[in-house]
């Protein structure tokens, strides 16, 4: 049975606020729809698939790579709770204090 998918308010904003900007800097809504599917079937695939996961050194969040972005997220038995939306062209050290503040 799949698990659920809980989204944190700042991962949607965050998915939000990529789509957003691809949709200003290239004028046109291929491309956001295009990442906006891979984001779902890779989070689908989470709640779907049971695979290994890859771990963070932040507590029990684990990783899982979408082209230039991570998909951050926890899981126990029934649900997986997604923290955040990570483009990998930023400064890491950013996404070490994000990860330390949650």
């Amino acid at each position: 049975m799949a698990k659920q998918i809980i989204w944190s308010i700042g991962a949607k904003e965050e998915k939000k606020q990529i789509l957003k900007y691809w949709l200003n800097r290239n004028k046109s809504t291929d491309y956001p729809k295009k990442l906006n599917i891979l984001l779902k079937l890779a989070v689908s695939s989470l709640a779907e698939i049971s695979m290994p996961r890859k771990k963070t050194d932040y507590g029990n969040a684990y990783v899982k790579i979408v082209k230039d972005y991570l998909i951050l997220f926890e899981e126990d038995d029934t649900t997986i709770y997604i923290l955040s939306i990570w483009d990998t062209r930023q400064d890491p050290s950013k996404l070490r204090i994000k990860l330390e503040q949650k």
